[in-house]
């Protein structure tokens, strides 16, 4: 079988400007990077304000393994899928971070017959969206440092600095580190750390504005410490606000690639749903809406992450309502979730996932149910798309099926896309289609008058099906800090492990009987939500044992190997 890489560089590729032009894009309205990528102005939103939305589906997970279950591969497969049955479709999906790219997982451009293209260069730099988020993000950081150092007028508390430097590196030994070492004329002394660069708030901005002059407010409103008497302390007042958008002018315009079919497909903004949103730009999905019959995003890890953000985030500043929800899942998972197998990144996979075992798949589809039960709580429908692997069986398939009919998804369907394209899941589309023409009742899971804490337990009690929520002394003095000083009615990004609807990555399946504790809570007031970390979580990341950059290299023609 071919590589995701190999297939990628065999693929016949059209010029951007046609697949622009396809869209009913004007030319002036097109910026091409190279021949094979672009950037759209955001000038044609005001153009085509009075045509109809298209059909806003969304893609989610259950819970996967350390591997990732092909939820991108299964959003390009079904928009792939979608444009083969009639429905003009434009896929949105996240940007690529380096840190997987050379870390554990690898890109994220999808894989098999359903990618983006080009493969190379969406997983190395894209149009350097990500550069530009870190260095205004860093140029803030260095702003910060140097009022200090020139005097400290605002009378900033350097205890109470929270803003971190960024690197798009998976990077452990960056997590806590001293600066201003080596006298006076170095700065001032202090410890601080790195985060990984998609994770910074300058990343979920450009994710959750809806144009440039909303982006400078909102980067203005940035906090990024106290002063000693407790006021906040903005970019705005270290004036920093003015040149991180002005870093940030192009980075705000959506990136329109294709995939190996040649239809269309947005990349914008960035990844890490538990650490971070989540979730492609709102610009994206606003133009695309406007472009096509429909747009299916994309948001990450699964519904008790990357959904609930989407909805109670994104959609509450994008003014957008999902018409349907995909959850995808994976025999492989669903076994996993029974709590027989263990499954762990670099090492072979237990005997027991590639064979038939009806039995753990049964108990593991009480993880399937629950991220169905999420998604009704929204007021959606629930489409499951089975992302098939080699090794499952017929029966399996049928397993899953059962149970989430019984669950109460509309339907669940083969999704073959990494094999065969969007020939391997127009039984999907279908079913997608159909089910974003049905009436929904979508409600947010909870109002913003509701208090910090009432917004945290809504979210750990009917998402996660906790019992309750539990809080540091550290959180609970956070969350009156950040109340006070008039923040309480924001929503709430909660970072949490990804491998389980808990906090604790070993609770596998549909934990039950656990709560959860509040350890850390931050502010991200120019994203606009309060971000509550849960147990052991990092907003850096480290590198595996033997790190997919082993085996990235040249060729004597110039071409790029090893990607995955």
């Amino acid at each position: 079988m071919k590589s995701d890489l190999e297939i990628a560089q065999e693929a016949p590729i059209q010029p951007i400007m046609e697949i622009a032009r396809g869209l009913g894009l004007r030319d002036e309205e097109v910026e091409p990077y190279g021949h094979y990528k672009a950037k759209i102005s955001l000038e044609v939103l005001e153009r085509l304000k009075d045509r109809p939305n298209g059909k806003y589906i969304g893609v989610t997970a259950i819970t996967p393994t350390p591997l990732g279950e092909g939820k991108t591969t299964t959003t390009i497969g079904l928009a792939q899928a979608l444009n083969k049955v009639g429905v003009q479709t434009i896929a949105t999906i996240r940007q690529a971070s380096l840190g997987p790219v050379f870390g554990i997982k690898g890109g994220a451009a999808g894989g098999g017959y359903a990618q983006v293209i080009p493969m190379e260069e969406i997983n190395l730099h894209l149009t350097g969206d990500i550069h530009a988020v870190a260095f205004a993000h860093n140029l803030l950081a260095a702003m910060v440092d140097n009022h200090l150092h020139q005097g400290n007028k605002l009378d900033i508390d350097p205890r109470s600095i929270t803003w971190q430097r960024v690197v798009d590196v998976s990077d452990r030994a960056l997590r806590k580190v001293v600066i201003g070492l080596g006298g006076r004329e170095n700065g001032v002394t202090r410890e601080a750390g790195f985060d990984i660069a998609v994770a910074s708030e300058v990343m979920a901005v450009l994710g959750l504005t809806n144009g440039i002059q909303d982006l400078r407010k909102r980067l203005g409103r940035i906090v990024v410490a106290l002063t000693r008497d407790g006021k906040p302390v903005t970019a705005d007042d270290l004036q920093a606000a003015g040149a991180m958008t002005v870093l940030l002018r192009e980075a705000i315009k959506p990136n329109l690639l294709q995939t190996l079919e040649n239809t269309p497909a947005f990349i914008h903004a960035g990844p890490f749903g538990n650490i971070a949103h989540g979730n492609s730009s709102i610009l994206a999905d606003l133009i695309g809406l406007k472009l096509a019959d429909a747009v299916v995003t994309e948001s990450g890890f699964g519904s008790d992450l990357g959904m609930e953000k989407l909805i109670d985030i994104k959609c509450r500043y994008s003014g957008l309502k999902p018409d349907v929800e995909v959850v995808v899942a994976t025999v492989r998972a669903l076994k996993m979730h029974g709590g027989t197998y263990r499954v762990v990144p670099g090492r072979p996979l237990p005997a027991g996932l590639v064979r038939e075992d009806l039995e753990a798949l049964d108990r593991g589809c009480a993880n399937l149910a629950k991220h169905i039960d999420n998604v009704r709580a929204f007021g959606l429908p629930a489409v499951v798309a089975i992302n098939r692997f080699a090794t499952d069986t017929d029966r399996e398939i049928e397993l899953v099926r059962q149970r989430a009919l019984e669950a109460g998804a509309e339907g669940a369907y083969l999704c073959e896309g990494w094999a065969k394209g969007g020939a391997g899941a127009t039984e999907l589309a279908r079913a997608v289609a159909a089910a974003a023409e049905k009436p929904s009742q979508f409600r947010f899971l909870y109002p913003l008058e509701a208090s910090l804490k009432e917004k945290i337990e809504a979210i750990a009690t009917t998402i996660y099906g906790a019992d309750g929520v539990d809080y540091t002394p550290l959180a609970d003095k956070q969350l009156k800090a950040f109340t006070d000083m008039g923040y309480g009615n924001l929503p709430v990004c909660v970072a949490k492990t990804h491998l389980s609807l808990s906090h604790d990555a070993s609770l596998r399946g549909r934990p039950r009987g656990f709560r959860v504790t509040v350890r850390e809570v931050r502010a991200s007031v120019g994203a606009g939500f309060i971000y509550p970390l849960l147990g052991e979580i990092t907003t850096m990341p480290g590198l595996p044992s033997v790190p997919c950059a082993c085996r990235i290299d040249i060729d004597e023609q110039g071409r790029v190997v090893g990607l995955s």
